[in-house]
């Protein structure tokens, strides 16, 4: 007998195989989260201490540079000169961080200087040293006037102030026979580098954050899949699992909307340590950062979801690779290769010159989320090419799931040891 719409007696409608797979794919989920939100450990390891972790780290290396770039920038440091030439007294007159003194320099002085026993920079200048240069000739064949510096680079104060010595002289020995300026600002509202500052620093985060997120994403899959599927095999809890009358599909998907939600949340905390150490790392107050980046609303909307595009992806790999795996030790040891893939695709940026201009470059995986989020922080963000990463990463999504789906039917692969 049939019912009214023509589907056999008894039988389920389609609405109800439609919303019975529904609640199978939610059950998957739901089981995921419960054990990871379960373990505090996890949890915390997961999606807390990678954010954590990066801001404290990020900060701290944002200091450390800034100390030492600034280390006694405001102590001043003695310069003994020996036969301080009339020509060159002005020129240092105003450098900062330094005393000039007019004293003799002698070889007990340079070893104390070596033993660090001594901290001075000491210059000689040859006797009438103003002559000498007047007199020289490059084309007699003799040797030049020699001023001699000595310092000890491995104090910060004297290697930086012997820098401020010895640019000063060369810009000096330049002006002498100086021919034609370079680029002389005769008004100052004249600009030679055109680069704005929101150019400047968003080419410098092109560069690295891309990277930093991407490596971040893969070590939040790596801490939950190869546990979710090849260490289920391992306990011999899949087992269970595949006897139910749930679709292997329906597993399938969700093991991998499970595990891409977790690893957002990992790649999401990790992203906002990343923004809130960014103003320590290029040394500006965080007003000032927002103003110089100006990124837009659409920026963070594409970035999110390029984001979340990447890691449904690479859910879906590192899923396959734990599903071919033995145990959890297995699948560390298979997705090693895959890691590297990722990382190569990370450091791109750094070796080329802008974004791709054709679409093909954005159906490779990976790479195409690499260029996207490269040209979001530099501002040369084309929906056209967002477009073609999105729906070629959905595309290899869901054949990655089709995979992952014929490997749970494979008894096989399921209940290898």
């Amino acid at each position: 007998m049939k019912t009214e719409n023509g589907t056999p007696k008894g039988s389920p409608t389609e609405r109800e195989v439609k919303r019975k797979t529904e609640n199978n794919t939610w059950t998957i989920i739901k089981k995921e989260f419960a054990r990871f939100f379960g373990d505090r450990q996890l949890l915390f390891t997961t999606v807390i201490m990678p954010g954590l972790m990066i801001y404290i780290i990020y900060t701290l290396m944002g200091s450390g540079m800034s100390k030492m770039a600034t280390q006694g920038a405001d102590d001043l440091v003695a310069v003994r000169v020996e036969n301080l030439p009339t020509c060159v007294a002005p020129l240092w007159e105003n450098l900062p961080a330094t005393a000039i003194l007019q004293q003799p320099v002698s070889q007990e002085d340079i070893n104390n200087l070596e033993n660090k026993d001594l901290n001075e920079v000491l210059v000689r200048f040859p006797e009438g040293f103003d002559s000498l240069v007047v007199q020289y000739k490059s084309e007699s064949g003799e040797m030049a006037p020699n001023v001699e510096i000595y310092y000890n680079s491995a104090n910060n104060a004297s290697s930086r102030v012997y820098h401020l010595l010895e640019g000063s002289l060369s810009n000096y020995e330049d002006q002498l026979s100086n021919r034609f300026d370079i680029n002389r600002a005769d008004d100052e509202e004249v600009r030679f580098d055109l680069a704005n500052q929101d150019e400047v620093l968003g080419s410098i985060l092109s560069k690295l954050i891309p990277m930093l997120i991407l490596m971040l994403l893969f070590s939040g899959v790596m801490a939950i899949a190869p546990s979710a599927i090849a260490g289920e095999k391992e306990r011999g809890t899949i087992a269970t699992l595949l006897v139910t009358p749930m679709r292997r599909n329906e597993l399938a998907l969700g093991k991998v909307v499970s595990l891409s939600g977790i690893a957002l949340l990992s790649g999401i905390s990790s992203f906002i340590g990343i923004v809130l150490s960014l103003p320590k790392m290029i040394q500006a107050d965080t007003a000032g950062v927002e103003l110089g980046l100006n990124y837009t609303s659409a920026d963070y909307a594409v970035l999110l979801i390029t984001i979340l595009a990447t890691v449904l992806i690479m859910a879906a790999m590192v899923s396959i690779l734990s599903a071919l795996a033995k145990d959890v030790k297995n699948a560390g040891t298979m997705i090693v290769p895959f890691m590297l893939v990722v990382m190569f695709c990370g450091l791109t940026p750094m070796f080329q010159s802008g974004t791709p201009q054709g679409l093909t470059s954005y159906l490779i995986p990976f790479y195409n989320s690499i260029q996207v989020m490269t040209s979001v922080f530099a501002h040369e963000m084309r929906w056209m090419p967002v477009i073609v990463m999105l729906v070629s990463n959905v595309a290899y999504t869901g054949i990655a799931i089709w995979i992952l789906t014929r490997l749970f039917n494979s008894e096989k692969v399921m209940f290898s040891r």
